[in-house]
């Protein structure tokens, strides 16, 4: 399908559970953490702990419990396994969608994701993304306050966009009341194996459309148009 002239070219998206699934990311970094943690201490069996945390809805402090666990909650500081998490080498891969539409499209496309920028950008480019997006905005590069929802993101894409662009995200709490005001297309990209569940806080945060799969996208784009 065509897209309407108006908004070829102005796609963007968010990147985590958008691009690729968040979950594979954390049982990425559970898995390098717990190799490190077998070399260091002997243990076997801590990836897999905190892999199983994870599956069963824990957040925030699956490193604090899993070394209590362990009994090695005075060995070693979570702090550490916080930043190997953060920078290993993550085995990720886009979601087979997401391929579809980015290999259809060409690559004059944009991204903006928070979270840490090396962090990020480590993402990026195991995903293969450098080569399929031409603007691509870690708000982590600044200082802290200007992710989302803060508006510096989204003006710096539109300004290379030329206009409004179409905004595909997760995250109903974040991502979506800043593009709405500016007059951008907003979709939500709600993956049944999301880590977030999506809910809109207010009408002011919610999405203008909502999909399941990047298939999707371009009907909804041109009936917007």
């Amino acid at each position: 399908m065509t897209m309407p002239s108006f908004w070829a070219e102005r796609v963007v998206f968010d990147l985590d559970d958008t691009l690729y699934l968040e979950r594979d990311f954390a049982f990425s970094g559970f898995r390098a953490v717990g190799a490190a943690m077998r070399a260091r201490h002997g243990v076997e069996g801590f990836a897999e702990h905190c892999i199983a945390a994870f599956a069963a809805g824990r957040r925030g402090d699956i490193f604090d419990a899993a070394l209590r666990d362990f009994g090695l909650d005075g060995a070693e500081a979570v702090g550490n396994l916080v930043a190997l998490f953060r920078a290993h080498p993550p085995k990720i891969a886009l979601c087979r969608d997401a391929a579809r539409w980015l290999d259809a499209h060409g690559g004059a496309h944009g991204l903006i994701t928070d979270g840490p920028e090396a962090m990020q950008r480590a993402k990026i480019a195991a995903l293969g993304l450098a080569h399929r997006i031409a603007v691509v905005v870690p708000t982590g590069q600044w200082p802290a306050g200007f992710g989302k929802p803060h508006p510096r993101a989204f003006d710096l894409v539109a300004a290379a966009a030329g206009g409004p662009c179409v905004y595909v995200a997760d995250n109903a709490a974040k991502d979506f009341v800043t593009p709405n005001r500016l007059g951008w297309l907003t979709v939500q990209l709600l993956r049944p194996e999301r880590v977030h569940d999506g809910a809109a806080p207010d009408a002011a945060h919610a999405a203008q459309a909502q999909i399941e799969s990047l298939d999707q996208l371009d009907v909804v784009i041109a009936a917007a148009g």
